[in-house]
């Protein structure tokens, strides 16, 4: 993404003569009403661009439900700049003259980094999902277990008889297909689910 019309051709036919499939945009704006909701890929933009700057993209992609990771090419690249766009996770922040190789590379690293993203938001949402299928009642047993209550403390915390309880744990375990109280604890981890 770049307004410098013919630098933007030059860097289109690079990437796609390197086996890389190549959209090419003159505006931030314009990419992100044009992109797919959740295509794979990555970025790489220009700081200065007219209307939406680079940085002011990253922050739109950082917002979005499906980020990309993004490799800055600019002519006009400064320290406070170039940190602030790695602190906000840019793949790497290079200029216009850098070599082909160096850029061939970021660009295989910021579309690894997706493919690595994809996969663990998709396993975040299986895990969501796994979990949404408790009902109010085994959640609240739930966050007790993890807690490391047993039973029968659940059951006076709870108000309910100790079989209740046992059955609710049962139910649970078996939703979210687990045999330990140690997978349980591990998924909940995973899924950002805590006891408390």
């Amino acid at each position: 993404m770049d307004d410098d019309e013919p630098f933007l051709a030059s860097l289109a036919r690079l990437l796609r003569a390197s086996g890389f499939r190549v959209k090419a945009f003159s505006a931030a704006a314009e990419f992100l009403a044009q992109r797919p909701a959740d295509a794979p890929g990555c970025v790489v933009a220009d700081l200065q661009m007219p209307g939406m700057t680079g940085i002011e993209l990253q922050e739109a992609l950082a917002k979005s439900g499906a980020p990309l990771p993004i490799v800055f090419l600019t002519g006009h690249g400064d320290i406070p700049t170039s940190v602030k766009a790695m602190r906000y996770g840019a793949e790497d922040f290079l200029t216009k003259r850098t070599p082909r190789e160096k850029l061939l590379a970021a660009v295989q690293r910021a579309l690894e980094r997706d493919a690595r993203s994809r996969k663990e938001r998709k396993r975040l949402r299986e895990l969501h999902a796994l979990f949404d299928q408790l009902t109010p009642r085994e959640r609240e047993v739930l966050t007790h277990v993890l807690t490391g209550q047993l039973n029968k403390q659940i059951a006076a915390d709870l108000g309910i008889d100790e079989r209740s309880v046992k059955r609710h744990r049962t139910s649970l375990m078996s939703k979210l297909q687990v045999q330990s109280v140690a997978q349980l604890a591990q998924l909940a981890a995973e899924a950002g689910i805590s006891g408390h």
